[in-house]
């Protein structure tokens, strides 16, 4: 991997043993994400883009194929270890919001910080500022059905932050959303990719996508236009 390349795939391929045949999911995938990049990946259902982002956040392996994230060769780490690069390397957020209903919004968020083993004080200080980030100042307290769904996703989002990671990894984060206020979430995106945040970004909607500084698009699981481009 180049110094400036966070993700480095080569060859990815993904399929599933069906009674009587193979399905090939992911084909030959090759795909190189620099720090600071701002990528959608754009696909329909039944792509393959779920499993590309799945095989990403290193909650499902490849078949066959290379992956590098964060200077580290996956194949070669242990389950513990694929738990810390989830934990820290990697920020999720998903179109369901995933948040839990008994926990306030700062609550939510220290949540990765509490399995990453942060002091109270200090954990309690950084959920403050990621939410302060994301606009919530005011509703540290509230509980997710005290929030609108932008409010909800945009608490998602900073626990996303919470531990610096080096990829946010977006499933569809404005599905759930109106147009409008899935305007907003995009707008915050911006703010965090313009502060070097490098995220990557999972859709189905092209005006979603053209958000990103950077498309791929995924179809019958093989990338194409501008898989190789620059951000």
């Amino acid at each position: 991997m180049a110094g400036d390349e966070i993700l480095y795939m080569h060859d990815i391929c993904k399929d599933y043993v069906m009674a009587d045949s193979v399905l090939h999911v992911l084909k030959n995938i090759t795909l190189t994400v620099r720090k600071g990049q701002f990528l959608a990946i754009l696909g329909p259902s039944g792509s393959g883009k779920s499993t590309l982002m799945n095989i990403i956040g290193c909650l499902d392996v490849p078949t066959s194929g290379d992956y590098w994230l964060a200077g580290r060769y996956v194949a070669d780490e242990d389950e513990t270890s694929l738990s810390h690069i989830r934990n820290r390397e990697i920020g999720f957020v998903f179109q369901s919001f995933q948040l839990l209903q008994r926990q306030t919004a700062l609550e939510n968020v220290e949540l990765p910080l509490i399995y990453a083993n942060m002091p109270e004080k200090k954990r309690k200080e950084r959920a403050q500022e990621c939410l302060e980030m994301v606009g919530l100042s005011d509703k540290m307290d509230n509980y997710p059905n005290q929030l609108s769904g932008g409010q909800q996703q945009r608490v998602a989002i900073a626990r996303a932050m919470a531990n610096h990671p080096s990829i946010l990894l977006a499933d569809e984060p404005t599905g759930a959303l109106d147009q409008r206020t899935g305007a907003q979430v995009m707008e915050l995106f911006h703010e965090l990719n313009d502060e070097g945040n490098t995220i990557i970004m999972i859709t189905h909607d092209s005006k979603i996508a053209s958000h990103a500084k950077r498309i791929v698009k995924i179809l019958d699981g093989v990338i194409s236009e501008g898989d190789t481009s620059d951000a």
